[in-house]
């Protein structure tokens, strides 16, 4: 099995199965030209000539539904499945030589006519202060520092200039009780990992209900 570079993001393969049939058919039929003959996949896995094959008897019982005759559908819908099954094992296939050089994966899975998955952007975790649970609570969330780390809490009921030390938490949040409502409490957090121990951040500000 492949050692994947964990610095280099894997690529995986996305079927994109078109829902109308034509379009299918055409999908099919795209993915076996662009593998026929191509240097990246020597021996592909199911044989593309099973591929093709498959594709044709789709587009032959297609046809045959179009003209509504008795059955036809679902011989139709039979063809779809044999076709989606071979089209499973291909991207197996081309996944597995995609993961043995990774750095050129996304290309590497284009050209077979497949698309490459797309990865949702996270959105940044930023520093917050929201009501808690329960009246007087604060309920906190820091940027998550590393895999490994700790954090430490304090918050001032003076604008900052005395701070209060809360209890410290392995998790970038916490939740901090028995707060004075009404009041506008200053938060602010900082990290320690294995590399050292980080700055205070800046204070931030919440009306405590």
């Amino acid at each position: 099995m492949p050692t994947i570079n964990n610095s280099i993001h894997r690529a995986t393969v996305s079927l994109n199965i078109p829902a109308k049939v034509a379009d299918f058919i055409a999908y099919g039929t795209s993915v076996v030209h662009a593998m026929t003959d191509n240097p990246a996949f020597p021996t592909p896995v199911p044989a593309l000539s099973a591929l093709s094959a498959a594709v044709s008897d789709l587009q032959a019982a297609e046809t045959l539904a179009l003209t509504k005759v008795k059955g036809a559908v679902a011989a139709r819908n039979d063809k779809r499945a044999v076709v989606i099954s071979l089209l499973q094992q291909l991207r197996g296939y081309v996944q597995a030589i995609a993961d043995a050089t990774p750095e050129n994966g996304a290309t590497i899975i284009q050209s077979a006519g497949f698309a490459v998955r797309k990865v949702g952007a996270r959105a940044t975790r930023v520093f917050s202060a929201k009501p808690g649970p329960v009246t007087g609570s604060a309920k906190l969330t820091a940027t998550i520092a590393a895999r490994r780390a700790s954090y430490e809490w304090e918050y001032s009921l003076d604008g900052g200039k005395t701070w209060v030390g809360a209890p410290s938490s392995l998790q970038a949040k916490t939740t901090v009780a028995g707060l004075p409502v009404g009041t506008s409490v200053l938060f602010r957090y900082k990290t320690v990992t294995k590399t050292g121990e980080g700055d205070w951040s800046q204070g931030l500000s919440l009306l405590v209900k």
